[in-house]
């Protein structure tokens, strides 16, 4: 990444601005995105359904808890998602040899962050709005990031080239997505659950990144700094082995495309 750092940004800005392109808001999509999903998720859960978190009183507070939850899936779905056609979908650069093939996953990244950000924007204005004040914890926020980002690009590495041999892939991941976001602490506490499906969520390594989110975000309390090391080392041990997997089923992509 860093060796391909300048030709990385312009494929995350080409990304970014196709995305928008040729729709009469552009760019402003990426913001009135998650301010509808807030407004939905808002009337929905907290309105209708009158869904509360422990420690809320409203239904804002409670969107403000649920949407921090959400920035972190999102992120995580955005790029699990797409990248079963990653490399379907560029085939132009597989035909070019010179062309790092492994950086496509690190541009899906790098515009999920960039979503990631927008969204963390507008929580941050709507947490204003309803607590008057923001935890000055967030700094840490980037470190409890790493983990999930090193996760998802070892993911995206297998899942994109498992995509070139097998189209049908895409389809089983869009159900395994949705599974994994009602086996994430979303929409509900994990305290909430009987102690078997606790330890069921604990599996689930998107559990311990969103109350590590929130912790720092809402609660206004330091990361598990032991937390963050363990699972930054083992996401990268992971995202290592996944490009070496990478790497070895690459050689193919030109036959089979």
């Amino acid at each position: 990444m860093f060796d391909h750092r300048h030709l990385l940004f312009q494929l995350v800005r080409r990304d970014i601005l196709g995305r928008y392109r040729g729709s009469v808001f552009g760019v402003f999509w990426a913001f009135l995105n998650p301010l509808l999903m807030l407004s939905v998720y808002t009337i929905v859960f907290g309105v209708f359904l009158r869904t509360r978190w422990a420690g809320t009183s409203n239904s804002l507070q409670f969107s403000v808890v649920l949407f921090a939850g959400l920035i972190v899936f999102n992120f995580f779905s955005e790029c699990v998602n797409r990248a079963p056609a990653l490399i379907v979908s560029n085939v132009n650069f597989v035909k070019k040899v010179v062309f790092p093939l492994e950086l496509l996953p690190w541009v899906m990244v790098g515009t999920a962050l960039f979503h990631a950000c927008i969204s963390l924007l507008v929580w941050v204005v709507f947490s204003m709005f309803v607590y008057g004040t923001v935890q000055w914890t967030m700094v840490f926020l980037p470190l409890v990031f790493i983990p999930l980002i090193f996760i998802v690009l070892g993911l995206s590495w297998i899942i994109s080239s498992l995509g070139v041999y097998l189209r049908d892939i895409g389809q089983v991941i869009g159900v395994l997505t949705s599974i994994v976001m009602f086996l994430s602490p979303i929409f509900y506490a994990t305290e909430s659950l009987p102690k078997p499906f606790q330890a069921l969520l604990l599996a689930n390594p998107l559990t311990s990144i969103v109350e590590q989110a929130r912790r720092v975000m809402i609660r206004g309390a330091m990361p598990d700094f032991a937390w963050l090391a363990v699972s930054t080392v083992v996401s990268m041990v992971f995202a290592w082995l996944s490009l070496r997997w990478f790497q070895k089923a690459r050689d193919g992509f030109a036959d089979v495309l």
